[in-house]
């Protein structure tokens, strides 16, 4: 007899928590694992006494699912996927539905959605954010797939997210296909440009500033009552002030290698696919390309030289620009992941609600933070704003902060203090305001060598010229076209 409101697949941490969080709210969930003994553990372990229904075999496990089945599959993105869809899709009636909920590429999403509803079944690709213990107390959840399927997983997920400050759930539908696993890999990006953010201001405090790790800690610490409320500095005052068993701190224990698993990759490769400016995140996915060059690095060291400079101002006014950099390279770092959704949205025709994402990345997810209030309130002022930058309130911020932010930029440059992001993020904004850039000398060089033609500040755009600059290059062009 069908037990289950929805079944998951797949009992490593994220799954186990999710079911947990599940049975928590009210709902009776039905497990498997290809690796049936993890199931017997589950079940004799944390889910003993719950509303968890252990099965050992997939046919079993979509016998005991009320119908439409909901199957949702927490398991390693790429081929193990395609695998249990192509097991289940059998096994499951029309309208059934099956879930991805793993980092899946969102173009993988797109064609397995189109795979499954061709079976006259169902699916949904999303976005699940927060770590083991969001999984577990309630998650962001980003979903997209088929519309048809929303209705029916609305009240679980919903249910099983995080809250945000006024109480609505960090769950909303995000469009068809891909589009959540696409807004999730957007999200992940950000992630990446928060992080590294927020690695070198900790570089300049140490290096530059000479600060002490509790000092750090109580920097930290006070600006996570301030508009850098976020999850990331909140936890990054707490790292800077833990000590091992011998009294020794954490964090100088460490090795500056940093791992990555390829959700930041995948953001830039979309944004150079479609065109988009997304320096800041690509910034910090080459900082963790460069901190993996540890050996290179430490050889580098003993034969490469940099300013013998120190740091001469006063402290307090550096840690008060230090802030206001941070704040404005925040400010252009989600500015840019926003053009890439609009930009992807345009592709894909989704209809994205980008104060609705902003919404709901405000609880849950590791990027949760007061400023993503701010965002959602531009786009209530402005559902078409081209650019967060060009928001009263942005723009205000970013003017404000901007005197702290180039004398940041210009100490980390005079004490060679690398500040990659940081760096990207002001060159971005100078580039953006900017009504006149010189691409014009640009495409003079490229019709000079390759015949690529330009266009004219004096004509209608859309008209193309071509200039013999030698007197020898004849009047043929190259045919135009963008990458």
């Amino acid at each position: 007899m069908a037990q289950a409101d929805i079944g998951l697949i797949g009992l490593a941490v994220m799954g186990e928590n999710l079911i947990l969080n599940m049975e928590s709210k009210g709902f009776t969930v039905a497990c498997f694992n290809r690796t049936v003994s993890k199931v017997d553990d589950f079940i004799n372990g944390r889910a003993r006494g719950k509303n968890i229904i252990g099965c050992h075999s997939l046919e079993e496990f979509v016998g005991v699912l009320k119908k439409p089945r909901k199957v949702m599959l927490m398991v390693k993105a790429g081929p193990p996927v395609d695998e249990f869809i192509n097991h289940l899709l059998p096994l499951l009636e029309n309208g059934d539905i099956i879930i991805d909920g793993g980092n899946s590429n969102y173009q993988d999403t797109i064609r397995r959605c189109a795979h499954v509803e061709s079976q006259g079944k169902l699916y949904i690709g999303t976005g699940v954010s927060g770590g083991e213990e969001g999984a577990l107390t309630g998650p962001a959840i980003m979903p997209g797939g088929s519309s048809g399927a929303w209705e029916h997983v609305k009240p679980i997920f919903q249910k099983i997210a995080a809250r945000a400050p006024d109480g609505a759930p960090c769950c909303e539908w995000m469009g068809e296909n891909g589009a959540g696993h696409f807004v999730k890999m957007v999200h992940n990006g950000i992630e990446y440009g928060d992080m590294q953010m927020i690695c070198e201001t900790y570089q300049t405090m140490k290096e530059g500033l000479g600060l002490t790790n509790e000092e750090m800690h109580k920097v930290f610490a006070e600006w996570d009552q301030e508009e850098l409320d976020s999850y990331l500095i909140e936890i990054t005052a707490d790292i800077l002030q833990v000590r091992d068993q011998d009294g020794n701190y954490v964090i100088d224990l460490i090795l500056d290698t940093a791992g990555q698993k390829g959700t930041g990759k995948w953001t830039v490769i979309e944004a150079l696919d479609v065109g988009q400016p997304l320096t800041l995140i690509a910034e910090a996915v080459f900082a963790r390309c460069l901190s993996a060059l540890k050996e290179e690095r430490v050889n580098a060291s003993k034969n490469l030289t940099g300013p013998k400079a120190s740091f001469r101002g006063k402290k307090d006014n550096m840690l008060h620009d230090l802030r206001q950099a941070l704040y404005a390279s925040k400010i252009v770092s989600y500015a840019q992941g926003f053009m890439l959704m609009r930009a992807a949205a345009k592709e894909h025709k989704w209809n994205l609600n980008y104060g609705a994402i902003a919404s709901i990345w405000r609880g849950g997810c590791i990027i949760r933070s007061v400023f993503l209030g701010k965002i959602q309130e531009a786009y209530e002022r402005n559902a078409g704003l081209e650019n967060l930058l060009l928001d009263p309130f942005f723009k205000s911020a970013v003017i404000k902060a901007q005197g702290g932010w180039r004398r940041v930029v210009t100490t980390a440059v005079k004490l060679g203090i690398p500040a990659p992001t940081i760096g990207a993020a002001l060159s971005f904004y100078d580039g953006y305001r900017h009504e006149r850039l010189p691409a014009n000398l640009l495409q003079a060089q490229r019709d000079y060598f390759g015949a690529h033609t330009y266009e004219r500040v004096d004509k209608p755009r859309g008209q193309f010229f071509h200039t013999n600059w030698t007197g020898r290059g004849g009047t043929t062009s190259a045919s135009t076209y963008t990458v």
